[in-house]
């Protein structure tokens, strides 16, 4: 794999890189080899992810006072979603057509050209840098690669920012909204529809939580000058045994984003106040991210950028770093409002803009 092209041209090289979540090895055997020509970066591998370093003294110089130097860890997920008929890439009207293009293969261009410019001299960074290329991002938590990693070598992600390349249509986007499933389990009395003043409807039962959720009114917070809107929505219903059965058994399962300023625990206790009365069972969770935006990097990238930054209205992996006390950002190329579809698409304007305002910053 050639790093040494314009990142347009190399988003459509990693797209045609088919890394469906699972399948990532091919595209990690090219970008370890791609990155391991650069003699000024030590790179490894663990499993799928590689790992490459900078080491310039640039955080050493942070610490003793003497600049914001620091180090800045550039993040990407390697996987894709399964494949919608939509590979090999393709040009069109000046977007470039791809399973990937926009989450988040047009972000992990913007990496290895970073990496590439960096790695041969021809620009000079301000920080050290860190780039961590992971797998199995877009399938359950517990494949993540940058999970593992943070959990078995949270040394490897220290930083003063890190910089996840996710879709965001050129702009910075702070932190992110944690996420919370739960199901509401309500049970009943089988018995004969025929007959069904001898049983008790647990689908029925179900009408006062989902009346509840209809009279929610979710909220709208500042948390550092970004606006988080939460949402509390109904995403699932299950019941029923037979068409003349009076079913005893009723599950509603409810997602919950959450703001922030607000702990998992948090969420759990506003979550159970709001069903207050019915029993509520948590099935997933993953913890919000604050923006970040008040280091001296962040802002620096924010400024190099040129529009102010948004809130993140999802959850990313962004979560991890600010896990760990890392400030950590979104920022990509491409639309998230085209991830993952058939017609997946990412703007070569917006990937060559992007990319000029990531160098920008990395050369400050």
């Amino acid at each position: 794999m050639r790093l040494d092209v314009p990142a347009a041209e190399l988003t459509a090289a990693l797209v045609d890189v088919e890394s469906v979540s699972g399948n990532e090895a091919q595209l990690a055997d090219a970008v370890q080899a791609a990155l391991s020509r650069y003699e000024s970066l030590s790179v490894q591998r663990l499993g799928n992810v590689v790992i490459a370093r900078t080491d310039l003294g640039r955080s050493d110089l942070a610490r003793s006072g003497l600049g914001p130097a620091g180090r800045v860890v550039l993040a990407g997920h390697l996987d894709t979603v399964p494949l919608a008929g939509n590979l090999p890439s393709r040009v069109s009207d000046g977007r470039l057509y791809g399973c990937g293009a926009s989450d988040m293969k047009s972000g992990v261009a913007l990496q290895l050209r970073a990496a590439h410019l960096i790695g041969s001299g021809e620009l000079a960074a301000s920080s050290d840098v860190t780039w961590i290329f992971y797998d199995c991002e877009e399938v359950e938590a517990a494949r993540n690669g940058l999970k593992r990693l943070a959990a078995e070598q949270p040394a490897l992600l220290a930083a003063d920012l890190a910089i996840l390349l996710e879709p965001t249509n050129g702009l910075v986007e702070g932190g992110c909204q944690g996420t919370m499933r739960f199901v509401v389990e309500l049970d009943g009395v089988r018995a004969h529809s025929a007959r069904s003043w001898l049983g008790v409807n647990a689908i029925h039962a179900a009408a006062p939580v989902l009346r509840q959720r209809a009279e929610y009114q979710a909220r709208e917070v500042d948390v550092e000058g970004l606006r988080y809107r939460e949402g509390l929505n109904a995403v699932a219903i299950s019941g029923g045994v037979a068409g003349n059965v009076i079913p005893d058994v009723c599950s509603v399962t409810v997602n919950y984003r959450f703001a922030p300023d607000r702990s998992e625990a948090d969420a759990e206790a506003h979550v159970r106040s709001v069903f207050s009365g019915f029993p509520v069972r948590v099935t997933d969770s993953a913890p919000p991210a604050r923006p970040g935006l008040d280091s001296v990097l962040a802002k620096a990238f924010v400024e190099a950028i040129g529009q102010p930054a948004q809130a993140k209205l999802g959850w990313t992996d962004v979560a991890r770093f600010s896990e760990l006390g890392i400030p950590a950002l979104n920022f990509g190329p491409g639309d998230p409002n085209l991830a993952h579809t058939s017609d997946e698409s990412v703007s070569l304007a917006a990937i060559t803009e992007a990319e000029r305002a990531l160098l920008a910053f990395l050369a400050r």
